[in-house]
């Protein structure tokens, strides 16, 4: 069965550009430099495969080179499969979503004069579009997976929905009466990356000579193994470790603040989201606590769900038409952008 949504992930890092990469990628996500100001930067796939220490900050805000960098890409790809115009909705994690909705509405409503090197993934070689944003929105990011999961499962009752980011892990409690969630019980704490720092400190003290990026430790997290001074070190105790020292300072404390007990009484059940929910070991801890309490759901995809809810509400903004339709998650570990496969 043909999937309601079309997913293209790019990796959230980039790096100072090389002068000269020439037909060294396939198509443009995978081979995307693009200009800011007067400097080029590769991003994403090519920043990891061409790149030295490909990075990017945690949460950054819309006027810094982070997003200004990863949402141009994402730009990019997106006018590359739909052309103009665009009806686009990003977000922010909850904490900061109010400080930098308004400035990140005002940057992404216009027309974007985009400067990228296609010769990377094709003959050309510099080029200057014009993508135009017509029309768009700014929401919480954890505001969108609920709004993902009461469409997409066609849910009618109140529900909770905890959201494991590689940036901040989110609660909210999505009442039926609302489109998204009441704001109330919406809450931030550090993410994954607080569990990737952990593994951080862990791996010094057994190779203390070894730097390893952000970018690099996400991925050893992932699979479970790393590769330390040509060797294949297997990380999977290791990955336990941390993720339930996480668990247990960060997740667990952090929803028994966030609802009520009248809250845990009318909720039909808790969905993980994120990438977190993609951990084995996160949910049976999530299973272990909550077993007693209420059924808990992994959706398909959880680590797309805020991508969904995000691209479901450019739908709405045009109306359903799926050529218009456009949804940029810009993650800290990854760049999410989807379309529609048919019209809604």
């Amino acid at each position: 069965m043909k999937s309601l949504f079309e997913i293209i992930s790019i990796p959230s890092v980039f790096e100072s550009a090389p002068e000269v990469l020439d037909s060294i990628a396939e198509k443009v996500q995978k081979g995307l430099k693009v200009k800011i100001e007067d400097k080029f930067f590769i991003v994403g796939d090519l920043a990891l495969n061409e790149g030295i220490q490909p990075h990017k900050e945690i949460n950054s805000s819309p006027n810094d080179l982070d997003y200004q960098v990863l949402l141009t890409s994402a730009l990019l790809v997106s006018y590359s499969k739909l052309g103009n115009p665009l009806t686009v909705t990003t977000g922010f994690p909850y904490a900061s979503f109010q400080v930098n909705k308004d400035v990140a509405h005002e940057n992404l409503i216009k027309d974007h004069l985009v400067t990228f090197d296609s010769s990377v993934f094709s003959s050309g070689g510099i080029k200057k579009i014009v993508i135009e944003v017509k029309n768009g929105s700014i929401i919480p990011e954890v505001s969108s997976s609920a709004y993902a999961i009461r469409n997409i499962h066609e849910l009618k009752g109140d529900f909770m929905v905890l959201s494991l980011g590689y940036g901040t892990f989110e609660t909210i409690f999505s009442d039926a009466t609302g489109e998204f969630g009441i704001q109330r019980t919406a809450s931030s704490s550090p993410g994954i990356n607080y569990a990737l720092q952990a593994l951080r400190r862990e791996l010094f003290n057994l190779h203390p000579s070894t730097m390893i990026s952000d970018a690099f430790l996400d991925e050893g997290l992932r699979n479970g193994f790393m590769f330390i001074n040509r060797k294949r070190v297997d990380i999977t105790a290791l990955r336990l470790k941390v993720l339930t020292f996480y668990y247990e300072n960060v997740i667990s404390p952090s929803v028994k603040k966030a609802f009520t007990d009248r809250e845990f009484a009318r909720s039909q059940g808790i969905y993980l989201a994120g990438g977190g929910a993609l951990y084995p070991e996160l949910v049976a801890l999530f299973e272990a606590e909550f077993k007693d309490v209420k059924e808990l759901i992994v959706p398909e995809d959880p680590h797309h769900l805020a991508a969904k809810g995000y691209c479901l509400k450019s739908a709405k903004l045009c109306g359903g038409d799926k050529e218009l339709a456009v949804c940029i998650d810009m993650g800290n570990s990854s760049t999410i952008i989807c379309f529609l496969n048919e019209t809604i």
